[in-house]
């Protein structure tokens, strides 16, 4: 079967662009291999209508919508490699070796995050070390907070962060802070700043109690605040000669306002394709992208 667009990623961003193409009744099929960037958190806050609901919940529900209509179809597992069929569409394999084949692609398939080489960071991502401070910060509210300063994290994010706690900025041994300005700023906003290096992170399970500096010293803490660099969930945007742009975190899928990719035929959405991430954001701009798809196998007919 040639399906009219292929949807790599079903989460936030790929369902939302397949529920626009399935009502449009096109022949669609979703790919995802069942690890959203969000499983790490118990819940998503801020989404219309869903504040509080774990993510993997709400992303089973919208599959099951999806999926009603019975011009969907989902296969577990991952697109190993993409490309151009010469027919004007794309041809598709999976990783098993099932082979596909589309009109159109949307790339949703997110971002993976690179975390700092810090004892005790990584197991707590997405219950006591946060990114956004959108999503969770509430749940901390007035408790010691930290914000880790890692290029190209600006000095400036810990203002922020002080607003919803007392807040200390970690330098990590950097000298991002080097100038009276800033410091005035941050002292302002009741930031405290640390200049030695987090060597590891202290707490029982997936709590937060303390940072550890270099020396020993410990700094008593509940929630620390960093943005990882992120590099794409997939390398099929490079595959088919997608460009990119460098963003704050890291690379990000190149689009126009209708969310085509430099590659005419290749949409892209969610956390690959923005500069900032958030599960409301990834989901409209999956909109966006399914909208766009669907004009497009209109008009170039």
């Amino acid at each position: 079967m040639r399906y009219d667009a292929l949807v790599v990623g079903g989460s936030f961003a790929g369902l939302s662009a397949a529920m626009q193409l399935a009502r449009a009744r096109k022949k669609v099929c979703v790919v995802d291999a069942g690890a959203p960037r969000n499983r790490f958190a118990a819940a998503s806050h801020g989404f219309f209508g869903q504040d509080g609901t774990p993510p993997l919940k709400m992303i089973a529900d919208a599959r099951a919508k999806v999926l009603a209509y019975p011009n969907v179809t989902f296969i577990e597992g991952s697109v190993a490699g993409a490309h151009a069929d010469g027919a004007g569409g794309f041809h598709a394999s999976l990783e098993d070796g099932r082979q596909l084949s589309a009109g159109k692609i949307v790339l949703a398939f997110g971002v993976q995050d690179g975390f700092p080489d810090i004892a005790g960071v990584r197991e707590r991502w997405g219950t006591s070390v946060l990114h956004c401070p959108y999503c969770h910060g509430y749940e901390f509210s007035d408790r010691r907070l930290g914000i880790l300063l890692e290029s190209p994290h600006p000095p400036e994010h810990a203002m922020l962060i002080a607003e919803w706690g007392p807040a200390t900025l970690f330098l990590n041994g950097n000298n991002a802070v080097d100038d009276e300005e800033t410091r005035a700023k941050l002292q302002a906003r009741g930031v405290t700043i640390e200049s030695a290096r987090v060597v590891a992170l202290e707490g029982p399970g997936q709590e937060l109690s303390a940072v550890r500096l270099e020396g020993g010293r410990l700094v008593p803490l509940d929630a620390l605040f960093l943005a990882p660099r992120t590099r794409p969930g997939s390398p099929l945007a490079e595959q088919l000669g997608c460009a990119f742009d460098d963003g704050p975190f890291g690379p990000v899928i190149r689009t126009d306002a209708m969310k085509m990719t430099t590659v005419p035929g290749v949409f892209a959405a969610g956390d690959a394709a923005m500069l900032m991430h958030n599960a409301t954001l990834a989901s409209a701009d999956g909109v966006m992208a399914g909208v766009s798809l669907h004009r497009s196998l209109v008009f170039e007919i």
